[in-house]
């Protein structure tokens, strides 16, 4: 029986999707074939913790308050050290099933981590992660690599205390305005879950949507704004061989876009598998998915989003998700499912192509 470490919590603003994608997760594991342990990870010291109690605590966020021990990486030996009151015990995981989104994880830290120590992860290693966590390094590629239109942009840096001053917000609104226009997208360049993203229709709103973002990262990207359909494909890959799922349609109803509240908060939007696109289309947004997988590197899963214009039919890329939501309800599992993949299959088979590495 192999032993599989499930990781979640983590210090991003993502912590309580995590904790509801480890949930989902730990209740789908084949238990006849996998001994799970539960590490969390504090939200505010980052702390690692051998958790032993109530698995229900963990949706809740009071999994904090059970039973639980001081937990490290053992870089020299790949092991995990716990402290058991004093007396230290050593444990060799098959692999580590990260389900913490954002920051300090889906950017190639935590994967970093384990893969000093030789332990395998599920999905990418750590400079896929990292770059996949770069909207504007991904783009870069995606635009070089593959062919694949995205929306125009530019890149807004900035470092500081009192960044960014109003010299640098109006130099970044006209060079905006003068490469594409209104409305735009003022987003961080490396945050997930649409945190910190703004649709910006005017400029006296751009200021505001500038700082919003820099409150989350010191780079910036700024895009144009694409009226289309929000389109999203699973890719799964096992030792080279890629399943890419048919694709779901967000529709966000009345929200201007699919922001945090929509995503996990509101009930404003909808979905459609397969997407309400014509078959053709469905077969290119696929092709476009793997393409796009293949030429950043990824392994194991990643969540491709694209828009399909309302005014041409034409696919544009949005982003990638290299650790998508993942309860039994998220979009990645949703399209595995809807494309004959059970939940605990896709779980089982993640796991064992990451042990096989």
């Amino acid at each position: 029986m192999n032993t599989i470490l499930l990781l979640f919590g983590g210090k991003s603003s993502e912590y309580e999707v995590s904790l509801s994608s480890a949930t989902g997760a730990y209740q789908n594991i084949d238990r006849r074939k996998y001994n799970v342990l539960l590490c969390g990870i504090t939200k505010d010291e980052g702390r690692f913790w051998l958790y032993e109690d109530d698995p229900q605590k963990i949706a809740d966020g009071t999994w904090t308050d059970g039973r639980k021990f001081p937990l490290s990486v053992d870089l020299s030996n790949g092991t995990l050290s716990v402290d058991r009151d004093g007396t230290i015990e050593h444990i060799r995981p098959d692999a580590v099933l990260p389900m913490i989104h954002g920051k300090f994880c889906e950017d190639g830290t935590l994967q970093g981590l384990f893969a000093v120590a030789g332990i395998p992860v599920v999905g990418c290693d750590c400079q896929a992660s990292a770059v996949c966590m770069d909207k504007a390094v991904t783009k870069a590629i995606v635009i070089a690599e593959t062919g694949v239109r995205t929306a125009r942009g530019i890149v807004v840096k900035c470092v500081g205390e009192a960044c960014p001053d109003e010299a640098r917000i109006k130099e970044a609104r006209r060079e905006a305005e003068a490469a594409f226009g209104y409305p735009m997208f003022v987003k961080p360049a490396r945050a997930g879950s649409s945190v910190g993203v703004n649709k910006v229709k005017k400029p006296e709103e751009f200021a505001r949507a500038l700082k919003l973002a820099f409150a989350e990262d010191s780079k910036v990207l700024v895009e144009e704004a694409i009226n289309g359909r929000e389109i999203e494909v699973a890719v799964l890959e096992e030792g080279g061989v890629y399943t890419v799922a048919h694709p779901a349609e967000i529709d966000c109803g009345s929200s201007e876009f699919y922001d945090y509240e929509t995503k996990y908060i509101s009930d404003a939007s909808s979905f459609y598998i397969p997407a309400r696109i014509p078959e053709a289309a469905q077969e290119e947004v696929r092709g476009c998915a793997e393409a796009i997988f293949r030429a950043l590197d990824c392994r194991g899963l990643a969540r491709v989003d694209f828009f399909y214009t309302r005014d041409g039919g034409e696919i544009v890329f949005n982003e990638i998700n290299t650790l998508p939501g993942f309860t039994p309800i998220s979009m990645y599992p949703k399209m595995m499912i809807n494309d004959g993949i059970a939940y605990g299959a896709l779980l089982d088979r993640l796991i064992g192509s990451a042990i096989a590495k």
